[in-house]
C-alpha cells in the first residue's frame, strides 16, 4: 500500500446520498481475491450502459474527471453489504481519499485498512465542494486537514493508529509483522 501524506487533486463530485457497496462495485464482480483490474468495474452500473458503451453523462467518464483522486460523495456512501472489493476498486480506478458529511462505519474501515483515505468535513464545507466540482484541494493528513483552494484549511477526524499506518503505507498486519523483534522479546521474557 503507498503511503499517504498529502494528497493534491482536483475533485470529482458525485452529490448523491446513500451511496452503497453494491453501486460501487456490484456483486457480480466480487469473485476475484485480487485487487487488479477492479477499477474498470468501479460504478459499473452507473458507468456502463447496457451495451457496455461508457455513459458520457457519468461524472466519472467526463475528461474533467480524469486524474481526479478525490471523490466528493453524497451523505452515507459505503452504506449496505461489508466488501472490501469496494475500497480496492476506487483505489485501482486512482482514487487516494473519499470526502462526505457521512461515511459508513464498515466502508470506512476497509477503507482505511486499505490505503483509501476517508475524509468526513462539516456541511458548509461539503456544500462548496459539491458546488465547486473540480476544485483543487490538498489533504494533508499529517495535520489531519483538508485546504480549499481559497485556502481555508478544516481539520477532519482519522484514529491515530489508522493515521499512522496509512502514513508509513502499512496495513494492520504490516504493522505486526514490524513489531516481531518486540513480540520475539516479550515471548523470550514471559517464559
Amino acid at each position: 500500500m503507498d503511503p499517504i501524506t498529502v494528497i493534491r487533486s482536483r475533485t470529482v463530485v458525485m452529490p448523491s446520498s446513500n451511496i452503497d457497496t453494491d453501486q460501487i462495485i456490484p456483486a457480480r464482480f466480487l469473485t476475484t481475491t485480487t485487487r487488479a483490474g477492479l477499477g474498470s468495474a468501479l460504478f459499473a452500473d452507473w458507468r456502463y450502459g447496457p451495451d457496455g458503451r461508457p455513459n458520457p453523462e457519468f461524472v466519472l467518464n467526463r475528461p474533467e474527471s480524469k486524474g481526479c483522486q478525490v471523490l466528493v460523495a453524497g451523505r452515507n456512501i459505503g452504506c449496505g453489504s461489508s466488501r472490501e472489493h469496494a475500497p480496492w476498486a476506487m483505489l485501482d480506478y486512482g482514487l487516494r481519499a473519499v470526502v462526505s458529511t457521512e461515511i459508513a462505519d464498515i466502508f470506512r474501515s476497509n477503507s482505511l485498512k486499505n490505503g483509501l483515505l476517508p475524509v468526513v468535513v462539516d456541511e458548509a464545507t461539503h456544500a462548496w465542494l459539491v458546488a465547486n466540482p473540480g476544485a483543487e484541494v490538498e489533504i494533508d493528513l499529517d495535520a489531519t486537514t483538508i485546504t480549499l483552494p481559497d485556502g481555508r484549511a478544516v481539520r477532519f477526524p482519522v484514529e491515530s493508529f489508522a493515521r499512522y499506518c496509512l502514513m508509513n503505507g502499512v496495513d494492520e498486519l504490516g504493522y505486526l509483522l514490524s513489531q516481531a523483534e518486540a513480540i520475539a522479546a516479550y515471548e523470550r521474557r514471559a517464559r
